[in-house]
């Protein structure tokens, strides 16, 4: 995948002797520095500015600026700053009353996208990363800035035939000067990974869906290969012959036929279970029979987040050659208004062997999921599962887009999954489950029912994947809030977020490599 920014990483040193090359026709440098509270400055950045101090004193007093985390600066570069351009951005502390803290390792990420944003596209610049405050580990926290940037920096704009003179410029380039290079360009690389795989995902989301059928999807995944990813698809003949009638008849109403990808990264012990990641993959939701408003059903097209989130993760994995074993499931289906398409009512039997009475053809992704838990379960015999899903609109009612829904069988489990989702930023909120809530999915006629009606909705969607996990231990992440049409924020301005390949990532590194 390629990428809107470009990271040399230099020494201190190197990044100096950068400032003072001649500037490239047409391409006016920009030098960035780190300020804290009251203008506080390393001590490199310090030595550099000492003949600007008093005219960065003055333009910051203009300027109201303070140092304050989140808070920047850009202003003509003064006499004796080898740039035509000086962005200060604030790491600081705010006033004691006002609740802001001194930035954390985390705020690093935001810290890149604020100055890809400032930047803009076709800037050529000099990152000093010399901070008042050095970070415990300054080279991970380097990396992080350099991820945030490359995130800040994705658009999804192919598709337009005219575009502004500022995206026709180029990537961003930056030259990144730290106290030692040699650790942060190891890790800068493995962030450009992890930015690579949130790009991927946030493409599959974004594309439309005359372009991106179950098969196109299907054949974007499979170019994984080239890490060293096994990839198996399963066409409708296939599924058919393992009694996956559930996910089959989601898109039986569709001219586009449904296909299973199943993704294998073996970096672990050969003995070693893996773990499993399973995604939704509707590319298209009309809501069948049972048909959504008009208003808002071109979103639809990104009813596969989590099918994306999964393909990303296996990518950020394999780029890395983590040593895990992870297999990645993919339902892939359109589930469209058809002749032939399923109806309310109709009874459908798993590939579990247990029956579903398909109340409301809206709820189609726990059916696609139903048969790609037990596919999994029964294949690959994984230590844990997790999946993802944009399940329910209910989980944007309960926590609307600063938070995925956690709902699990096991303690452990989602503890670790509530440490990585912390440590990325992509948060968790996790919910109860329990044989009340179970209950409200029995069915009259089958063994369960695909809805529990109003109430609880994500909780009782939740009950209806678990009924196909039994004792694996296994997690559900409704991310129908986060991973598409989600806030902007320093490090997204895309529709589709790519929310949730950063966490799993996080969750295999931290959790289940050897």
């Amino acid at each position: 995948m390629s990428l809107n920014a470009k990271f040399e990483v230099l020494s201190f040193d190197e990044s100096e002797a950068a400032l003072r090359a001649p500037e490239e026709a047409g391409r006016p440098r920009a030098l960035v520095i780190f300020v804290g509270t009251d203008l506080a400055l390393g001590d490199r950045a310090k030595a550099l500015l000492k003949d600007a101090k008093a005219q960065i004193d003055r333009a910051a007093a203009v300027a109201k600026f303070k140092g304050k985390s989140g808070s920047a600066l850009e202003i003509l570069a003064p006499a004796g700053v080898p740039a035509s351009r000086l962005l200060l951005i604030g790491v600081g502390p705010g006033n004691a009353d006002d609740g802001e803290k001194p930035a954390k390792f985390e705020d690093y990420l935001s810290l890149g996208g604020q100055a890809a944003a400032k930047l803009g596209a076709g800037s050529s610049s000099v990152v000093l990363f010399d901070l008042p405050e050095a970070p415990a580990e300054p080279a991970a926290a380097a990396a992080q800035f350099a991820l945030g940037a490359w995130l800040r920096a994705y658009k999804f704009d192919q598709y337009k035939t005219r575009k502004k003179d500022e995206d026709k410029d180029g990537p961003v380039e930056l030259q990144l000067g730290v106290a030692d290079a040699a650790s942060a360009k190891a890790l800068v690389a493995e962030a450009s990974h992890t930015a690579e795989a949130v790009v991927l995902a946030r493409t599959l989301v974004n594309e439309p869906a005359n372009v991106l059928s179950p098969a196109e999807f299907a054949r974007r995944a499979s170019e994984l290969m080239k890490l060293g990813v096994e990839v198996e698809i399963l066409d409708e003949k296939s599924m058919a012959e393992l009694g996956m009638r559930a996910l089959l008849g989601v898109g039986q109403g569709s001219e586009n036929e449904s296909r299973l990808v199943v993704l294998r990264w073996n970096g672990g012990a050969a003995d070693a279970a893996p773990i499993a990641f399973v995604g939704k993959g509707v590319v298209f939701d009309t809501g069948g029979i049972s048909i959504k408003p008009a208003a808002g059903m071109e979103d639809m097209k990104g009813d596969m987040g989590g099918a994306a989130a999964v393909t990303g993760a296996l990518y950020a994995i394999a780029a890395r050659k983590a040593k895990a074993n992870v297999v990645g499931v993919l339902g892939l289906v359109e589930n469209m208004p058809d002749g032939k398409a399923q109806r309310p009512g109709d009874i459908v039997k798993s590939m579990s062997g247990q029956t579903i009475e398909v109340i409301n053809t809206d709820a189609e992704g726990r059916l696609v999921l139903a048969d790609a838990l037990t596919y999994v379960i029964e294949k690959h015999k994984p230590a844990a599962i997790v999946d993802l899903a944009t399940l329910t609109g209910a989980i944007l009612v309960a926590l609307g887009q600063e938070y995925a829904g956690l709902f699990s069988n096991n303690d452990e489990l989602a503890d670790h999954l509530t440490k990585a989702g912390t440590a990325t930023g992509e948060k968790l909120w996790r919910f109860p489950m329990g044989p009340a809530y179970d209950k409200l999915i029995d069915s009259k006629f089958a063994d369960m029912k695909n809805t529990g009606g109003r109430h609880a909705g994500s909780i009782t969607a939740a009950h209806f994947l678990q009924r196909f996990v039994g004792k694996t231990p296994w997690a559900h992440l409704d991310v129908a809030g986060t991973a598409m049409g989600s806030p902007a924020s320093d490090v997204n301005q895309s529709w589709g977020s790519g929310y949730g390949v950063r966490l799993l990532d996080r969750l295999v590194k931290d959790f289940y490599e050897g």
